[in-house]
């Protein structure tokens, strides 16, 4: 059996592998591990669960050189999976990685030169280019992960015309037929490990629990405290989420068993990461099967499941019927309790003057109200530090007040409270805004496009106190200052 060194792999990284349970004589391992080592085009096709990537990443990573980045563009919905992942195979070799949940941090390591690895979204990438923080012409490697989620093929393009032919392309998918054009276009002589059985139609009955990518933990709790099975498998692709569905379990499931591979005979059998299709097999001949299908699976669900029953997790509605449910018996303690007395008295004459349950209603609504209430608000007061950001744009581009508070509040998502005084100069603006949110919001709107013109913006001056402390002479007509 080789060994995973022998496919190229860092003893560092290939420690993290084995520990995850992949093993080098695993079909999967040995044909993607030492192509991306050598650093030849792939395309991987999987189901679209991130942990199917660790042999391809560990062979990236084993090779990722210092001034060449690899650049790992994930979808949105998947991009703490991917980093968790990633920084997970990297932990003993000696690599800075950035998740890039937006464009400011990773800009400031791009610029510093620090960063091997930068794990993002397309949208912080193309961001990122047009600010010229990342020079794709420098980067090493390029991984794209189930392109086939998006809309439009050609939104890579930016980044796709500057990379160099001898940087390593990477692309995995989970419908092959739809990424022949990105293959043709971005990836030419990359080898394609992994097969979609075109002909097979899909498998089932299987029972689905649509989750969020963040919740599926809690979600793989909920399933089995709703079902309570007999005998329970929890099926993953790799052991990378063992440990924390055995600490989220224990005590609940006393039976519980965790697998790889082929899933031992069992009541029901969980899997948390989506199986291929043969995989499905196996694992329906083993036991009634349930599938965590997060956000954005959907499809690949229906190509390979059916017939499908879903499963109805407890909602906001049974929450709020067991809130409820509470609540009477706190009223039912006090009755039986036999405490209140002094309370009848004081309702004695409501109970003349009206029917009993009008005035209990009226009572528990004044109960209810004032808890979920609490102590009334003072009026909100404003930051005690602001910062002015610098936007590129005054009255000579035609700009309005209106038009900056409409890209802060619609675009970027600020609250309009938080909007301060906006100065029009004839070619900037100065928009005062709270100082812990100002670095942030000037990032985003540092390219943004107002009034036709793409705009640049900073931080202006950095924190101010407010004007009546600060007596800001710019900001401020002298003589009203005199005055006072």
């Amino acid at each position: 059996m080789p060994s995973f060194e022998e496919l190229h792999i860092q003893p560092s990284i290939a420690r993290v592998l084995d520990q995850r349970g992949w093993t080098p004589d695993a079909a999967t391992a040995r044909d993607v591990a030492p192509t991306a080592a050598r650093g030849h085009n792939l395309v991987a096709v999987t189901p679209p669960i991130p942990a199917y990537a660790a042999p391809a990443l560990a062979g990236i990573l084993s090779r990722v050189e210092r001034g060449k980045p690899a650049l790992i563009l994930v979808p949105s919905v998947q991009l703490e999976e991917w980093g968790a992942l990633i920084s997970d195979l990297a932990q003993g070799a000696t690599l800075s990685v950035q998740i890039g949940r937006g464009p400011s941090r990773a800009m400031r390591r791009l610029r510093g030169e620090s960063l091997d690895v930068l794990v993002t979204t397309l949208e912080t990438a193309l961001q990122l280019v047009a600010r010229s923080a990342l020079r794709m012409e420098t980067v090493g490697a390029l991984v794209l992960a189930w392109p086939e989620s998006l809309l439009d093929e050609d939104s890579v393009m930016p980044l796709m015309q500057d990379l160099p032919r001898e940087a390593q392309r990477v692309i995995y998918t989970a419908e092959p037929a739809r990424v022949n054009t990105w293959v043709d276009r971005y990836a030419r002589k990359a080898l394609t490990v992994g097969t979609e059985p075109l002909e097979a139609g899909p498998l089932g009955p299987v029972r689905t629990v649509a989750t969020p990518w963040n919740r599926r933990a809690q979600a793989l709790a909920d399933v089995i405290e709703l079902v309570d099975p007999a005998s329970l498998v929890v099926w993953t692709a790799d052991r990378g989420q063992h440990e924390s569905i055995r600490r989220l379990i224990a005590g609940s499931q006393s039976d519980l068993q965790l697998a790889m591979g082929d899933a031992p005979a069992a009541n029901t059998i969980i899997a948390f990461d989506l199986p291929a299709r043969d995989r499905l097999e196996q694992l329906l001949g083993a036991g009634e099967v349930i599938l965590l299908v997060p956000t954005g699976t959907e499809s690949y669900v229906a190509r390979i499941a059916a017939p499908r029953r879903p499963l109805q997790l407890p909602g906001p509605l049974d929450t709020a019927r067991w809130a409820e449910s509470l609540r009477r018996q706190e009223i039912q303690s006090m009755i039986e309790s036999g405490q209140g007395s002094r309370a009848l008295l004081t309702l004695a004459p409501l109970f003349e003057r009206y029917d009993a349950p009008s005035v209990a209603a009226a009572l528990f609504e004044l109960w209810h109200g004032a808890a979920k209430a609490g102590p009334a608000p003072a009026s909100a007061p404003r930051p005690s530090e602001t910062a002015k950001v610098y936007v590129g744009a005054g009255k000579k581009d035609g700009v309005t007040a209106n038009d900056l508070v409409a890209v802060l509040t619609k675009e970027l998502r600020f609250d309009r409270t938080q909007i301060g005084r906006i100065e029009l100069r004839d070619g900037y603006s100065l928009i005062e805004l709270p100082a812990e949110e100002a670095e942030r919001l000037a990032g985003q709107l540092n390219g943004t496009t107002i009034r036709r013109k793409r705009v640049s913006a900073r931080v202006d001056r950095g924190p101010t106190r407010p004007p009546r402390e600060e007596g800001d002479a710019r900001s401020r007509p002298a003589r009203r200052t005199n005055s006072r």
